[in-house]
């Protein structure tokens, strides 16, 4: 990094309510020091009750968005959330070979908390084999452990434990690689986060915060992480400090959501709890 700020991109879809996606990955960066800049590799018809629709850009014009930004701006860290499809997935993953940033997480962003559908199932071998070798940290949510592994989601934290395994085993075993598997599926008010490098297997406890606005919260995460990696490198454990920084970000969002009157089903968190007054 060459300049105090760190630059950070966000690779996803849009999301018209501004709770996930692009939109939201942009307030995250915003509200946590870092400057954002997007591309878009989806278009949605969505609120915080449906999605309607979806569109994905050309992808020799994805192409080009992301070669036109890479010839002119350093990144120094990439979250990638909905790519949709087979296309849109090889077009990312081929733009990172060229480019070879650092810091990338990837959200494998699959399903909407509507329950609707984001990411073909074709697109999920294309994942598979052309982005995760080039991943350096991983952020499923139980179900998308489940289809990544082919196996049905974790049911508790020790399968939880040992998926983290088989999901580390799916990354590259050159250089530091991180799986982070969120535990938020799980029965109960007591919340277990797993973040495992293939050596050290960390468990990350929280209390579940009682809420409908969750849309776009795994979104929030793995954009805090992504945020706050550039911005820790003189942490002891700098990755361990950026994930537990940004979980207790998310927290603080989740926590003051009811600031927020957005829509009628799944609200979105808010994003700059720590820098808006209160009560307006």
């Amino acid at each position: 990094m060459t300049s105090r700020i760190p630059n950070v991109l966000t690779i996803a879809g849009i999301d018209p309510s501004g709770g996930a996606g692009v939109f939201a990955d942009l307030k995250t960066f915003s509200a946590l020091g870092a400057y954002g800049c997007g591309v878009v590799a989806a278009l949605t018809a969505q609120n915080t009750t449906a999605v309607t629709g979806i569109h994905t850009p050309p992808t020799d014009f994805l192409k080009l968005q992301i070669d036109t930004l890479f010839d002119d701006v350093a990144v120094h860290a990439v979250k990638i959330g909905m790519l949709g499809t087979a296309g849109i997935v090889r077009t990312v993953a081929e733009g990172l070979a060229r480019y070879a940033p650092d810091n990338v997480v990837l959200d494998p962003v699959m399903v909407a908390k509507s329950g609707d559908h984001l990411l073909a199932r074709e697109a999920v071998t294309m994942l598979k084999e052309a982005l995760l070798p080039q991943v350096f940290m991983l952020t499923p949510n139980l179900p998308e452990a489940g289809v990544l592994l082919e196996s049905r989601a974790p049911e508790s934290v020790k399968e939880m434990s040992r998926a983290a395994e088989r999901l580390r085993e799916m990354l590259p075993h050159s250089g530091e690689r991180w799986v982070l598997l969120k535990g938020g599926h799980l029965p109960g008010n007591e919340l277990v986060d797993l973040l495992f490098n293939g050596d050290r297997m960390v468990e990350l406890p929280a209390r579940r915060l009682e809420t409908r606005n969750t849309h776009g919260t795994g979104c929030t995460l793995s954009s805090a992480i992504a945020a706050l990696l550039p911005q820790r490198t003189r942490e002891f454990r700098p990755v361990d400090a950026a994930v537990r920084d940004a979980r207790q970000y998310l927290l603080g969002a989740i926590a003051a959501s009811g600031q927020l009157g957005v829509g009628k089903g799944h609200g979105p968190v808010h994003h700059f709890h720590a820098l808006w007054p209160q009560g307006r």
